[in-house]
């Protein structure tokens, strides 16, 4: 069975790849003080359904390529804002604080 990460996508430029930053949490072997180490991983998104911010789920698979060896399996939850929604989009008009307010 395939190994899978969870992870964030950082970049979703290039077609049908992702870029996913995993994050994992180890502890100094002499110290003992828990750090957290991050390394990323090229995945391919045959749909170019995930986007950047979203936290996905990857499996690893056969080289695809030079660099990717890793399958997008699912989108775990989608990011708060994504590049396509502006952040006048996201915010209520301040009309509407007002109104609220009163």
């Amino acid at each position: 069975m395939a190994k899978t990460l969870t992870g964030v996508v950082v970049s979703d430029k290039t077609d049908k790849t992702i870029v996913v930053s995993v994050a994992t949490h180890k502890n100094h072997p002499l110290y003992r003080k828990a750090y957290i180490t991050n390394k990323k991983f090229m995945a391919h998104d045959a749909k170019n359904e995930a986007k950047q911010g979203d936290t996905v789920i990857i499996s690893e698979t056969t080289p695809l390529s030079a660099r990717k060896r890793h399958t997008l399996s699912k989108v775990v939850s989608r990011a708060k804002i994504s590049q396509d929604n502006s952040v006048e989009a996201v915010t209520p008009k301040t009309e509407e604080i007002l109104e609220e307010e009163k």
